[in-house]
């Protein structure tokens, strides 16, 4: 059986005090899923991510990370701390690094067993061949592929995708995230996709949530 990493209880979200955003959101996600989350424009999907990551805090309810609160009304986990990835849909790569040197980024040890592993994520990824370029010099479906790779290299039990497919075009979209899931699978590595299509959750996902109106729905695949 599968061990749960992520539980998500009774949260709520509000930017101010006169509106909520969301209310009494509750899911889990397993060891090795990979989730989708779907729903339309504003209706909260970033901002969940951003709880699950620390980059907002809850007005209720509580997150657990392997049975450990991350966040509550009275406990807060820093971002650092918690060891989730986050990939989003705007190219945030540092322009002043390398391909390579962007994936190395946040590795430990040796700076030859860290080229080793930078590398070896990106060929997984299939972007070995622009290693040594830098970010301005990449179409957006490279430096996705590097965001990516920058993203699980580190290790994460858990990587949260925010639409980063969006941007792109059919062909290279479907490539991309066919080559994410493999990936995600082959790493075992645990992830949540935010995204308005449901095509697309259905390519990737192997359960989906539907945010609406403040709730969660469990939509059948």
């Amino acid at each position: 059986m599968k061990r749960e990493i992520l539980s998500v209880n009774s949260l709520s979200f509000e930017y101010t005090k006169d509106k909520e955003i969301f209310s009494n959101i509750s899911f889990s996600l397993n060891e090795g899923e990979i989730l989708g989350i779907l729903g339309p424009s504003g209706i909260g999907k970033s901002s969940l991510l951003r709880l699950i990551v620390g980059l907002e805090r809850p007005k209720t309810g509580k997150i657990f990370y392997f049975g450990s609160v991350l966040s509550s009304t009275n406990i807060f986990v820093p971002p650092n701390k918690r060891g989730i990835g986050l990939v989003v849909q705007e190219k945030v790569l540092f322009p002043h690094l390398t391909a390579l040197e962007n994936v190395k980024f946040g590795l430990k040890g040796s700076n030859k067993d860290k080229n080793a592993k930078a590398l070896s994520y990106l060929k997984l990824l299939k972007a070995e061949q622009f290693a040594s370029s830098y970010p301005n010099s990449l179409s957006g479906g490279q430096q996705q592929r590097v965001a990516i790779a920058r993203a699980i290299a580190p290790g994460p039990d858990l990587v949260l995708l925010d639409e980063p497919f969006s941007s792109l075009d059919k062909d290279l979209r479907e490539e991309l995230r066919k080559e994410s899931k493999e990936l995600f699978k082959k790493t075992n590595t645990s992830s949540i996709l935010v995204t308005h299509e449901l095509d697309e959750a259905k390519e990737m996902c192997d359960k989906i949530i539907e945010l609406n109106e403040g709730k969660v729905n469990y939509l059948t695949i």
